[in-house]
């Protein structure tokens, strides 16, 4: 029997601890409880680093020891935001197939980074066999493009998401 009664009576499997740390740090987590049967980890996160804290093993009744016990973490301090940049949804003016270029070994009008004003042409819509080129009708650069070429769209669907100058 060992002679604390926190302490694990089997060996804590570093690879396992790395492995859970590891999942933290790839998934943004702040806490982690793992449980195997015999063996209890339970790991939480202070600013940027996992820390450790071995529980007793899953068939130990009662409640856990003091030693055991989860320290009391500050809260996290959110990052600050930066001011919204204004957007504005460019929609689609009538119901048809969306096309981003004019024809399929053309490059699109847009892409996600392009400046564009008001008269610049985003999309073709074709309607009926009618190809109907689609301004802008805004200033600002492209942050979005919500549809995929060759989908059906309906009138007032949005299509861009464009950053206002």
């Amino acid at each position: 029997m060992p002679e604390n009664e926190s302490e694990p009576t089997e060996p804590i499997d570093v690879q396992t601890i790395r492995h859970l740390g590891r999942l933290m740090k790839k998934f943004d987590l702040t806490a982690i409880d793992f449980n195997d049967g015999t063996t209890s980890i339970r790991m939480r996160r202070r600013g940027g680093e996992a820390v450790s804290m071995p529980g007793p093993p899953a068939s130990a009744p009662g409640p856990l020891p003091a030693s055991a016990a989860a320290p009391t973490l500050p809260a996290p301090i959110p990052p600050p935001t930066a001011p919204a940049t204004p957007s504005v949804v460019i929609e689609s003016p009538m119901v048809g197939t969306y096309y981003a270029s004019s024809s399929p070994d053309v490059p699109p009008f847009v892409s996600v980074g392009t400046v564009v004003r008001e008269d610049t042409t985003v999309c073709v819509i074709e309607a009926m066999k009618v190809f109907t080129d689609i301004p802008a009708g805004v200033s600002g650069t492209i942050a979005e493009i919500l549809v995929k070429n060759g989908q059906s769209v309906e009138f007032g669907q949005a299509l861009f998401r464009v950053h206002s100058a």
